[in-house]
């Protein structure tokens, strides 16, 4: 019997590829997928993935034809993977219940929020930029699926300890800032974060981040029986894959 060939698509990163080392698979700016079979339907109902939080991760994986590190995939690229996972699963047309009413987003129109790409540097994850009140130059990255590994068991372990804080801000600044006025050392970020870092200043940086972060978010316009909600986030669940799925 001759082997199958599973058909597969060309997938856009949001990234374009330019955050990765010229020598990555992604710096391309596409990666290669394959259409889903019964096989990632497994996988979307297995037990041990789920209540692991690990289920999406493992699906995408498995999807993937493209070869790298999958803890080097920008966050940014991870939601654009899941939803061409989708797509290419059940369709572009995703229903869903909000606010007790049926809709409906089609998601094959949903694009990266507008960013200057001019402030990008190619092959480098790094920006640039200065806290208005106090001055200080802080440079910082775009997270990868990694990075988000090591803050989730970070804040779950400083919640052990601490159990009524929520260090989740915080620890977050604190993996992304790569250097604070020239120092990379990482206990000199923690500090300034922990100590340093106004509301003000880290309010602004928060938005500065987002500025320069070709993001894809879900969100669409809800039109319900007391008016029009506009940017209403689109809630993502296992039936987000699989719509017929009694879990």
């Amino acid at each position: 019997m001759s082997e199958l060939k599973f058909p597969t698509e060309m997938v856009d990163l949001p990234s374009k590829g330019l955050f990765y080392p010229e020598s990555h698979p992604l710096a391309s700016g596409k990666v290669e997928m394959k259409y889903m079979t019964a096989k990632e339907e497994d996988i979307l109902t297995n037990k041990s993935y789920i209540e692991k939080g690990t289920v999406i991760d493992k699906l995408l994986q498995s999807l993937l034809v493209t070869q790298f590190d999958y803890n080097d995939l920008l966050l940014v690229d991870k939601n654009a993977i899941m939803i061409a996972a989708r797509v290419l699963g059940y369709g572009k047309d995703y229903e869903f219940m909000y606010k007790g009413e049926q809709c409906t987003v089609d998601l094959s129109t949903l694009e990266p929020n507008l960013v200057d790409e001019k402030l990008w540097k190619k092959g480098k994850n790094e920006f640039s930029y200065t806290l208005p009140t106090t001055g200080h130059v802080i440079t910082f990255k775009l997270l990868t699926h990694g990075d988000e590994k090591k803050i989730s068991d970070e804040i779950k372990g400083l919640q052990k300890i601490y159990k009524d804080t929520n260090p989740e801000l915080t620890t977050r600044l604190k993996h992304i800032i790569l250097s604070v006025d020239g120092d990379v050392e990482s206990r000199t970020i923690r500090q300034f974060v922990d100590n340093n870092l106004l509301a003000r200043d880290a309010r602004s940086f928060r938005e500065y981040v987002r500025s320069v972060t070709p993001e894809i978010e879900i969100k669409f316009d809800f039109e319900g029986s007391n008016g029009v909600e506009e940017g209403a986030t689109v809630p993502i669940g296992l039936n987000f894959f699989w719509p017929d799925a009694a879990i």
